[in-house]
C-alpha cells in the first residue's frame, strides 16, 4: 500500500509540473533557408486554396448550413449528454474522492475502489439532480400556472381601469395636453388592431401547429433521455476521453505547439466551468431571497417574479434588469405602491448580489473588466441570442487570455514591463537602448528624456 501511494504521489507530482498546466512560453526556431523558402511556398499555396474553398462555400452557405442544422439535430443526444457531464462533473468528484477516503482500507484493490467510487458518485450526481428538478416543478409549476391564469384574467381588467382614468383626465389646452391626448388615443388604437387582428392570427398559428409542437417536445424529451445515458458513459471514460484527445494533439502537433494547446485548453475548462457552475449558484441564491423578500412584503405573483428573477439573472450585467422591467410593470399594473416597493427591494438584492454573493462565488473567474463584460455580452447576445449573451462573457474571457498572454511575452522579451499601469504619459521607451523609462518615478530620467530630445532637434536642425 504505501508503495502504491508513493507512486500515486509521483503521478501526482508529474502531472502538476507538466508543461501544458504551467503557461508555455512562445518561442521560434531557427530553420534553414531552404525550409523558410519551403514554408513560405507552402504557405502561399495554402491562402491562395483557402480562398477558393472559401468562396465557394460563400457560395453554398444555405446549404452548407441546411448541412450542419441536420448534423446538429442528429447530434443533439451528445451534445445534451457531454453538456450534463460537464455540469454533474464536480459533484461526482465530490462524491468520488469521499468515498475514496472512507474505502481506502476496505477494498484493497484500487481498481475496484476507484470503479465503485467512480459509479457511486455518477449516481449521486444524477440522483441529486433528478430530485432537484422534480422538488422545483412541484413547487414551481402549480404556482406558475395559478400566477398565470390570474394575470390573464385580471390585467386586461386594469389595463381598462387604467385607460379609462387616462381617458377621464380633464387636459388643458396646452401642446403638451394636445401631444399626450393623441398619444393615449394611438396606443389605444394600436393595442385594439394588435389584439383583433396580429393576436388572433397568432393564436389560430399556434393551435395549428399544436401537434408539431407536442412532437417536438416528445423528441427533445426523448434527446435529453438519449444525453442522460451519454452523460453516464462520459463521466465513466472522462479519462480515457482525455488521454485520447492528448494523445491525437501530440501526434498531429509539435510538442511546443501541443503543449499551448493543451494548456489553453486547461485555462478554457477553469474559465468556463468557474463562470457557468458559479452563475447557476448565484442565480439559484437570487431567485430563493427573492422569494422570501416579495413573500414577506406580501407581492403579488411572487413565484413568478422570482423565477423571472433568477432565470434572467444567469446573464451578466443586464440580467436584473431584463428580470426586473417586465416584473416590475406586472406589479406596477396591480398595485402601483407595491410596484415601487419591489424597484426598492430590486435593487437591493442586486448591490446585494454585485457587491457580496457573486465575488464570493464567482470571485475573478474571468479577469475581465466591466467594459469587456458589456461588450462581450453585447456581441454574444447580437450573434446568438439569449445563449451567446450567457457565454460571450466566458468565451471573450479565452481569447482574452490569449491575447494577454501574446502580448506579455512579447514585452518580455523586449525586457520591458507587463503591468499595465505604468505605461503612463510621462513614461516611454528609449529607441536606442530599447530601455523602459519610468517618467512618474525618477525625475533623472525625464532629464536625461529632455536632454536626448533637446540633441535629437539639433542634429535634425544640423541636417
Amino acid at each position: 500500500m504505501e508503495e502504491q501511494e508513493k507512486k500515486q504521489d509521483s503521478r501526482e507530482e508529474r502531472t502538476d509540473n507538466s508543461p501544458y498546466h504551467k503557461q508555455p512560453r512562445l518561442t521560434k526556431r531557427t530553420t534553414s533557408k531552404l525550409q523558410q523558402h519551403l514554408n513560405r511556398g507552402m504557405t502561399a499555396f495554402l491562402v491562395v486554396a483557402a480562398s477558393i474553398v472559401f468562396y465557394f462555400a460563400f457560395l453554398r452557405f444555405g446549404h452548407i448550413s441546411g448541412v450542419l442544422g441536420k448534423i446538429f439535430q442528429i447530434l443533439k443526444p451528445i451534445i445534451y449528454g457531454f453538456v450534463l457531464a460537464y455540469l454533474l462533473n464536480p459533484l461526482m468528484k465530490m462524491v468520488e474522492n469521499f468515498i475514496v477516503k472512507l474505502l481506502k482500507g476496505k477494498i484493497k484493490k484500487e481498481e475496484r475502489l476507484k470503479k465503485f467510487a467512480r459509479g457511486v458518485g455518477i449516481f449521486t450526481a444524477l440522483l441529486f439532480a433528478g430530485a432537484l428538478i422534480v422538488a422545483l416543478c412541484n413547487m414551481i409549476l402549480p404556482e406558475l400556472y395559478r400566477s398565470i391564469r390570474n394575470m390573464v384574467y385580471t390585467v386586461p381588467e386594469q389595463l381598462n381601469e387604467w385607460m379609462e382614468r387616462l381617458s377621464e383626465m380633464e387636459f388643458d389646452d396646452s401642446t403638451l395636453a394636445l401631444i399626450t391626448k393623441n398619444v393615449l388615443t394611438e396606443t389605444t388604437a394600436f393595442f385594439e388592431n394588435w389584439i383583433r387582428s396580429d393576436l388572433l392570427r397568432q393564436i389560430n398559428i399556434w393551435i395549428s401547429g399544436l401537434t408539431e409542437g407536442v412532437i417536438s417536445v416528445v423528441n427533445e424529451l426523448m434527446n435529453i433521455v438519449i444525453g442522460i445515458i451519454v452523460s453516464v458513459y462520459v463521466l465513466f471514460s472522462k479519462e480515457t476521453f482525455a488521454g485520447q484527445s492528448r494523445k491525437v494533439v501530440y501526434a498531429v502537433l509539435k510538442p511546443e505547439k501541443a503543449n499551448l494547446v493543451l494548456h489553453i485548453t486547461r485555462k478554457s475548462n477553469e474559465i468556463f466551468g468557474g463562470f457557468i457552475i458559479g452563475k447557476i449558484i448565484d442565480s439559484a441564491i437570487i431567485g430563493v431571497l427573492c422569494f422570501i423578500g416579495l413573500s414577506i412584503l406580501d407581492m403579488p405573483y411572487t413565484l413568478l417574479v422570482s423565477v423571472i428573477v433568477g432565470v434572467t439573472n444567469v446573464i451578466p450585467f443586464f440580467g436584473p434588469y431584463i428580470g426586473a422591467i417586465p416584473s416590475a410593470i406586472l406589479l406596477l399594473l396591480t398595485d402601483p405602491i407595491k410596484g415601487l416597493y419591489f424597484l426598492v427591494f430590486i435593487i437591493f438584492l442586486q448591490q446585494l448580489d454585485g457587491n457580496i454573493i457573486g465575488p464570493k462565488i464567482l470571485g475573478d473567474s474571468t479577469g475581465l473588466s466591466a467594459f469587456w463584460v458589456v461588450f462581450s455580452i453585447l456581441l454574444g447576445g447580437g450573434l446568438f441570442g439569449f445563449a451567446g449573451m450567457i457565454m460571450g462573457v466566458p468565451t471573450f474571457a479565452v481569447i482574452y487570455y490569449l491575447f494577454q498572454m501574446f502580448i506579455n511575452q512579447n514585452l518580455e522579451k523586449k525586457h520591458l514591463p507587463t503591468d499595465s499601469a505604468v505605461y503612463d504619459d510621462t513614461s516611454y521607451v528609449d529607441a536606442e537602448s530599447g530601455e523602459f523609462i519610468h517618467g512618474n518615478n525618477d525625475e533623472q530620467n525625464i532629464g536625461e528624456a529632455q536632454v536626448r530630445g533637446k540633441e535629437d532637434c539639433e542634429k535634425e536642425e544640423e541636417k
